[in-house]
């Protein structure tokens, strides 16, 4: 299991009221988190929104549903049911999140019994001056990181642009997908608006990268039952000639969108500052103000 999963385990997948609602979580004490300590009593209030009721094209039907026969930990059909994080236990009928209790039964906001999941783009730059000079921390002396990071419409969050993988979809399409739709706007543009731009993502998506993190999330609309796990990816511009002259507009599901510099004094949607910080050790650039050299504590220089 990754290191972020693990420094992590539940903190906002135990956020109470439920994420757009009223609905209290049951308290869960941090000792009785994992699935494998005995709580008899346990009895989470089970919730579903109703806009996941109303059976949207990307939502399962209720369990126990005439129709539907899922197959966990597998692909079943195009929907994939697999975890990041390994296999995971169905109990009477029902996956069981693999972190361990949330307070709360059913889907929440998530459309998939189990696993739901995402691809999020991290899309970096250096930090310059009006020159043109990549800016340096004096201390370190290690280049600052730029991203871009959009404001969610559900939370008010800041958080990496990203969104969920579509059935039989290609992670690479939905990463370029959702940067273009929540950093670029590209859904509100003319069709030669939606060419020049996509033209320019494809610059954007040809860029040296690597998979920062895959896995479970430790997000505030998980369940007991239903969970979000993410693939995020880093694409970075060294000479900055692609995004420097890139436009951003928010558009979907995003209300801003602004470039950001990498830092431990983000505050973020979900795990998404614990990415950030992947790939600023990652890039060798500037990570902690507090402790500029980078050297954790009591390790020798």
């Amino acid at each position: 299991m990754s290191s972020i999963t693990e420094k992590c385990g539940h903190i906002k997948a135990l956020t109470s009221p439920y994420q757009s609602s009223d609905i209290k979580r049951t308290s869960v004490p941090e000792d009785k988190i994992s699935w494998s300590v005995p709580w008899p009593d346990y009895s989470p209030v089970e919730y579903t929104a109703p806009s996941v009721l109303k059976g949207p094209v990307w939502a399962d039907p209720p369990i126990g549903s005439s129709d539907f026969t899922p197959r966990y930990n597998e692909r079943d059909g195009k929907v994939e049911r697999r975890s990041h994080n390994g296999k995971y236990d169905v109990v009477d009928g029902y996956p069981r999140n693999p972190i361990g209790r949330t307070g709360l039964k059913g889907r929440g906001l998530l459309g998939r019994w189990g696993p739901n999941h995402a691809a999020d783009p991290i899309v970096t730059r250096w930090k310059r001056d009006r020159s043109g000079k990549i800016i340096i921390h004096p201390e370190s002396e290690k280049p600052i990181l730029q991203f871009i990071s959009i404001k969610r419409l559900d939370c008010g969050e800041w958080a990496v642009p990203g969104g969920m993988v579509d059935p039989g979809e290609k992670l690479s399409v939905t990463l370029k997908r959702e940067f273009g739709e929540e950093a670029l706007n590209l859904l509100q543009k003319s069709e030669s608006e939606k060419k020049k731009l996509q033209d320019k993502l494809q610059k954007i998506f040809e860029k040296e990268n690597f998979v920062v993190y895959k896995g479970y999330v430790d997000d505030p609309r998980n369940t007991d039952n239903a969970w979000m796990e993410t693939v995020a990816v880093n694409y970075h511009d060294e000479t900055g000639e692609t995004l420097d002259h890139l436009t951003l507009e928010a558009g979907d599901d995003a209300g801003k969108v602004k470039w950001v510099d990498v830092s431990d004094t983000l505050k973020m949607y979900a795990s998404h500052v614990d990415f950030l910080k992947l790939v600023a050790e990652k890039r060798n650039a500037l990570w902690s103000e507090k402790n500029p050299s980078g050297v954790k504590s009591g390790q020798k220089h």
